[in-house]
This record gives structure tokens, C-alpha cells and sequence, in this order.
């Protein structure tokens, strides 16, 4: 197959990729900065040469192709090096295009919030009917050895379809180099402030990809929220599903007499089945509603669905409980988006009923860390018991008049009853919910990052 570079190798749909080139035959290597887990165990288990810190000199083994990670910018050594010595290079999604996904049948999970989980529990259930599926999932899937799976040749591909853009060189969304034969859109709202100006300039990236489904693939739009206003731009077949009365594939969650949870489920007007929620949250019922939409178009029987659904066992850092510690619970989530924090904060009260929710939240996300989510920031919160909010992520780099307001974040939660407080750095946090927490306590951790070793400073203290 030839040789391949990966510079950013620790990216999560990078250590991926090169998954699929190991599993294609190709020769492996890659470079990225220090990394830290999961993407450090995840690159570690790949058993290829990675060194630490970008340099010219990486390259030097003269690999046929360099894959460029959308981290990476003009200025940084292999970039520039890659130009000067006219190596080729190209994005991973690229790559992906012409080596994967070409003699495949795509099936780009795409939205603004769910995309890992509703990709991870869709391969899950894929692969217990339609053994060959392949994968690529943006994050740590715990019910897999790997992030990625070649599959086989004219078997689906379940795929993360990320909106964000390609590569310094490729400003287009990710997913326009996916080929869809089945889209599923979750949701669609304001995010990436750094790549898009407004909503509208992300609905015109989603209906683009549309263009690519063709007239006998399918596009899946969730009924409860903006992205069903796709449904006019499409091309192909559309379905809908969620709770909203006028989903196609809808879902209504009842409660046994002994408190336990299942998704009633129809299709148009017929009762198709229930499932066991493998998953807490009105987020994750959804997530699974997309799931078993696009397992049944596939022609997996609802017996097997519903068998498969019910032993996901999740995704690394969605919901995942890290610690245990004299009876308070430490819970690690992905979310940073509002709509994500206000759907987790609901989920873990509906997970531990009655207990007091603490969360711990990192500004961190290329728009979190901005002003533009002040006000839906709060909002978020309120459902929380109580708020501490992290050291601003790069603060430095954000001009003050565009900055995230923390001190106004905590004003406005506390004149909303609900205790808060900002920190300029990670061991107070730690130590002061250390020394404030009580048994039954659940101490939410939200970041889409390492959090300044956070997760450390509390096993640390609970020794």
C-alpha cells in the first residue's frame, strides 16, 4: 500500500485513521505533543514509531504520503517541511475519501451535539447484525478493542461526521469528504465560533453535505430540534425521529412498576418494539432512537437490535465514572457546549435521583471560552447544586472584551440560588471540593480536554 506519516497522530479520528491504515497494510508513523490519556493509550496501542514534538526531522524516512491533522498550522516544522521538500500531504478526511470509504457504504453520524455516542452505539449495534461493518469513531468506544475497523468492501461504515473544518490548507467541513449513503444529523446549533460567524453559515455547511447523499440513500433528521429544518434540502430519502409527535421513527419512554426505564419505540404508525436504555438522559434516548433507525433501514431485525442496544457499555468520557471515594461518586463528560452541559447535568440527576449534582466545568472549547455563550452558559447551570468553574483555557490569547466573563458566569448563578465560584488554577478546585464533599455527593467533571490534570489532583487526594 505504501507509506504513511501522521502529524497529529493523537488526535482522536488521527490515532483512528491510522488504525485503518495499519489494518490496510500500509507502513505506519506519526508525531504529535505530548500526550495525555486517553489519546495517549490509544496512540501507544497502535505499536508504531511516534515521536514526541513536531519536527522537520520526522519526516526524514521519506514516507509516500504525510496526513496533516487539522491541528496544525503554517509554521509548525513538519508543515513547513512537508511544503519545502514537495512531499505529498493531504487531510485525514481526504485520505479517507479515496482509501476508505470509496467502495464502502457511508454512514456519516454528523450534528452538533451526540456525535460520538450515537456513532459508537450504531457500529455497536451494526456489528451484532452486520458482522463486517466498519468504523471510525471520535473517541474511545468501550466496547471495542479500537477506535476504527476497516470492515469489508460494500458493507457499511459508520463514521463520525465532524462540521468542523479539514485541515489549514481545506477550510471545508470535515464531512464533505465523507460520500454519504445514509446521514443522520442529531442536532444543529451555534458552535465553533472560531470557523463559523453564525447558525446560518453552518446550516449552509450541513445542506452541502446533503448534496453528496444520493437519490436512493437516506438522510435522518431528529424531529425535537432545528435539524429537522434540513429536511427541504435534501435530495434523497428523509426520515425523521425524537419524541416530537410527528417523528417517524418515535419514541416514548415508559416506567415499570418497579421504576425501571424503556424506550417504547413506533415507526410511522406501527408499534416497532421497545428497548432497554443502555444510556441515562432525554439526550442519550435520542441518540439511541438514531441508532435503531438506521440498524432497521439496514435490515436488522428489531430482536437484534434491541439485544444490542441494551449491553452498550458507552464511551469513554461520556457520563463515565472515574472514582469512587467514601460514598461520593466522580463523573468525567466530554460536554461543552451549553445545550451539551444542561442535557448531562439532567442526565446525571436522572441517573442518581436525589443525590446533589456538583459540577466542575472547564472553559476550554474555541467558543466556550468566548462570550458568545455567556448568557446560555447560566442558563446551562442551573439545574446544577452547585458550580465551580475553572481557569479560562489559553486566557491569554482571547482579547478581554471577547473573553468568557467568569466572575459575571458566578453572579449570575448565585442570583439564581445556585452556589458558584471561578478559579484561576486546578489544585484549589480540587481541594476544595475535596474538602467540602459529602457522602452521596456527584462531583460532574466537564471538559473537552485534559483539564490541567484535574482527574489526577482528585485521585490523588482520595489515596
Amino acid at each position: 500500500m505504501g507509506s504513511v506519516h501522521f502529524s497529529g497522530i493523537g488526535g482522536t479520528a488521527m490515532v483512528a485513521g491510522a488504525r485503518l491504515a495499519l489494518e490496510a497494510g500500509w507502513e505506519v508513523r506519526g508525531s504529535d505533543a505530548p500526550l495525555y490519556p486517553p489519546a495517549s493509550k490509544m496512540v501507544e496501542a497502535l505499536g508504531v514509531p511516534v515521536a514526541v514534538g513536531y519536527k522537520a526531522a520526522n519526516l526524514d524516512w521519506q514516507p509516500d504520503t504525510v496526513i496533516i491533522g487539522n491541528a496544525l498550522s503554517r509554521g509548525n516544522p513538519e508543515v513547513e517541511a512537508a511544503l519545502s521538500r514537495r512531499m505529498r500531504y493531504i487531510s485525514l478526511p481526504e485520505w479517507l475519501k479515496e482509501n476508505v470509504l470509496r467502495d464502502r457504504r457511508p454512514v456519516a453520524i454528523c450534528g452538533t451535539h451526540g456525535k460520538t455516542t450515537t456513532t459508537a452505539l450504531t457500529a455497536h449495534i451494526l456489528n451484532r447484525g452486520i458482522p463486517d461493518t466498519g468504523y471510525l469513531i471520535g473517541g474511545e468506544a468501550l466496547g471495542f478493542e479500537h477506535s476504527a475497523r476497516l470492515g469489508a468492501a460494500d458493507m457499511p461504515f459508520v463514521i463520525e461526521g465532524d462540521e468542523y473544518d479539514t485541515a489549514f490548507f481545506d477550510k471545508r467541513a470535515k464531512f464533505l469528504h465523507y460520500l454519504p449513503e445514509i446521514a443522520v444529523v442529531t442536532s444543529l446549533e451555534f458552535d465553533h465560533g472560531d470557523i463559523y460567524d453564525d447558525l446560518p453559515a453552518i446550516e449552509l455547511a450541513f445542506q452541502r453535505m446533503l448534496r453528496q447523499i444520493p437519490q436512493d440513500g437516506m438522510l435522518l433528521l431528529c424531529a425535537d430540534n432545528h435539524a429537522v429544518s434540513l429536511a427541504s434540502h435534501a435530495f434523497s430519502r428523509v426520515e425523521t425521529y425524537g419524541f416530537d409527535d410527528n417523528a417517524q421513527w418515535r419514541g416514548e419512554v415508559r416506567t415499570d412498576a418497579d421504576g425501571a426505564s424503556h424506550l417504547a419505540v413506533w415507526h410511522g404508525d406501527a408499534y416497532w418494539g421497545e428497548i432497554v436504555p443502555p444510556m441515562a438522559g432525554h439526550h442519550n434516548l435520542s441518540n439511541t432512537l438514531a441508532a435503531v433507525a438506521v440498524a432497521a433501514h439496514l435490515g436488522m431485525s428489531q430482536q437484534t437490535i434491541a439485544a444490542a442496544a441494551a449491553d452498550f457499555p458507552g464511551v469513554r468520557r461520556r457520563m463515565e465514572v472515574f472514582l469512587e471515594y467514601n460514598g461520593v461518586t466522580f463523573v468525567d463528560d466530554f460536554a461543552h457546549h451549553p445545550t451539551a452541559i444542561r442535557e448531562t447535568i439532567a442526565a446525571a440527576h436522572m441517573r442518581w435521583p436525589g443525590q446533589p449534582v456538583r459540577v466542575v466545568f472547564e472553559p476550554r472549547s474555541n467558543t466556550t471560552v468566548t462570550n458568545r455563550f455567556q448568557q446560555q452558559l447560566t442558563d446551562a447551570f442551573l439545574a446544577a447544586d452547585e458550580v465551580f468553574l475553572g481557569p479560562i483555557h489559553r486566557k491569554d490569547a482571547i482579547p478581554e472584551s471577547e473573553r468568557l466573563d467568569t466572575d459575571a458566569l458566578v453572579t449570575a448563578l448565585r442570583k439564581a440560588r445556585v452556589p458558584a465560584e471561578a478559579f484561576d488554577d486546578v489544585d484549589t478546585i480540587a481541594t476544595t471540593v475535596m474538602d467540602t464533599m459529602r457522602p452521596g455527593d456527584i462531583v460532574l467533571i466537564m471538559s473537552n480536554g485534559a483539564f490541567g490534570g484535574i482527574y489526577d489532583c482528585f485521585r490523588a487526594q482520595c489515596r
